[in-house]
């Protein structure tokens, strides 16, 4: 599986040199600017707060798509290979990335960025392998690791963190601007994490029934208790057995809401609800905002905002 990742990603590569030959995409490019590429919205969205008019950010997977059904084309390394800096999570999340950064950062000019770097990372469910589909490459996950962990406001903060250093690294000569903006950013995730803490210590049930096991951090970090039916790729396919279980943990334990997100199909979640009564919400792992929510002006800052106020309704 690697060698033919290796080849597809050559493939791409050569296609891209091919149509860079063919003229600059002005869209993908600004001079004056650091040039960033970040593999999905969180990223973009930090780096762009930070970055600001010193920066020209270009998010590599498009609005409505889920980062574990997308794999990179020609034109994305194309767009890499012109970048100063490519932020990505790490953690496994992007199993594309190896091959990818080989062919783009072939120059030597581009830096890039684990954004999920010094965040004690959380172990991953290796049972849930066997039961995911095989035969679909560059989006696997790390079998040992969870790497969802932009969904915790506190990792977020290590993450911009991060983020700003690079640019820093990047652009000494507006080390000033990124400091100033990243404080900005920092004070309102320092206000998220505030209002979490506060809220969720305060609701008299822990237990939150997920279809996506996309809330590792977030469970630790404030104080819950995840149960998920499918694990930590959406594509994983659940066992009968393991719906008979989440159904029985949900009765057992009085679970009124079962959470679903609104990238991939809400059926799992309709099932369990059918069979114990218990309602159906969203609880969003923010890995990409719908076309919907993009042209409404959601930020990871308003989706996690939201999530908090389903949570507290949920677990009251």
């Amino acid at each position: 599986m690697q060698r033919r990742s290796g080849l597809l990603l050559a493939v791409i590569f050569l296609a891209a040199t091919v149509l860079s030959a063919c003229g600059n995409d002005k869209n993908t490019f600004a001079e004056g600017k650091v040039n960033v590429v970040t593999t999905f919205y969180p990223l973009y969205y930090l780096a762009s707060e930070i970055g600001g008019e010193d920066a020209n950010v270009v998010n590599l997977i498009p609005a409505g798509v889920e980062p574990h059904d997308w794999t990179p084309k020609s034109k994305d390394l194309q767009t890499a290979s012109k970048a100063q800096l490519f932020i990505y999570n790490g953690a496994g999340l992007e199993g594309w990335a190896d091959d990818f950064l080989h062919g783009a950062g072939s120059n030597g000019s581009l830096k890039t960025v684990e954004a999920s770097s010094g965040i004690a990372l959380i172990s991953g469910n290796p049972e849930e392998e066997e039961h995911e589909h095989e035969g679909e490459e560059g989006h696997e996950h790390a079998s040992d690791v969870d790497p969802h962990t932009w969904v915790s406001p506190k990792s977020a903060l290590v993450m911009a963190d991060n983020i700003l250093k690079a640019f820093v690294d990047s652009d000494p000569a507006n080390e000033a601007a990124y400091e100033s903006r990243y404080e900005d950013l920092q004070n309102r995730l320092k206000t998220l994490d505030e209002q979490f803490t506060e809220q969720l210590q305060a609701v008299p049930n822990k237990d939150i029934v997920v279809t996506h096991q996309a809330f590792g951090y977030l469970a630790r970090d404030y104080g819950l208790n995840q149960v998920a039916i499918m694990g930590l790729s959406p594509e994983a396919e659940p066992r009968a057995q393991d719906l008979l279980d989440v159904a029985k943990f949900v009765k057992d334990n009085g679970v009124r809401t079962i959470f679903f997100e609104e990238l991939v199909s809400n059926q799992m979640a309709k099932t369990i609800s059918g069979e114990t009564g218990a309602d159906i919400d969203v609880l969003n792992p923010i890995e990409g905002l719908t076309s919907k929510q993009e042209k409404d002006g959601e930020t990871y800052i308003s989706l996690m905002e939201r999530n908090l106020q389903n949570l507290v309704k949920a677990l009251q």
